[in-house]
């Protein structure tokens, strides 16, 4: 099996990564006085969660706990925010990082394709070792358990990651 196909979307994509830095830089066009005693963020959703109206508008009510004003929205994935730098003083009252640059909930729904991936493979071995009609004996340690039993955890674990991100978003 060749690393070919998964060497060229890695290219692609930090390509893709590359382009998006560039449009940002392009986009911009401060001079002096518009960023004399501003600070900027850009902030970021993996997943296009700011498609949503409702995520937007609950981002930028708690961006603007820390002074952060929503300056532009580029789109589903990128918005970009400004601050005067006095609001600095107050961020030691905040609950959550004046200066984070994403938001959470992706390790989560990685976590479910992994564990339902894992479920799939042990199905898939067990159906190919008695659907051929191998007397293969399988012991409750074998390979088949495990594949299941991590699967079932770390399906566990992204349904419980998932929630955690909930709860913090609210």
């Amino acid at each position: 099996m060749s690393g070919a196909p998964i060497i060229a979307s890695s290219v692609g994509a930090i390509a893709a990564a590359e382009r998006m830095r560039e449009e940002e830089e392009n986009m911009t066009s401060y001079d002096k006085n518009d960023i004399n005693g501003w600070e900027f963020k850009i902030m970021r959703s993996n997943l296009g969660r700011f498609s949503s109206y409702e995520t937007v508008k609950k981002i930028c009510e708690q961006e603007a706990k820390a002074g952060w004003e929503l300056v532009e929205k580029f789109d589903q994935y990128r918005l970009r925010f400004k601050r005067r730098i006095e609001m600095r003083a107050k961020d030691q009252y905040l609950d959550f990082d004046p200066y984070r640059t994403g938001i959470s909930g992706g390790g989560g729904i990685a976590a479910m394709i992994i564990g339902l991936s894992l479920l799939a493979l042990g199905a898939l071995i067990f159906g190919i070792i008695y659907l051929k009609g191998q007397h293969i004996r399988i012991e409750p340690g074998g390979i088949i358990m495990i594949i299941v039993a991590v699967g079932i955890v770390v399906l566990l674990i992204g349904l419980i990651a998932m929630r955690i991100g909930r709860v913090g978003r609210r």
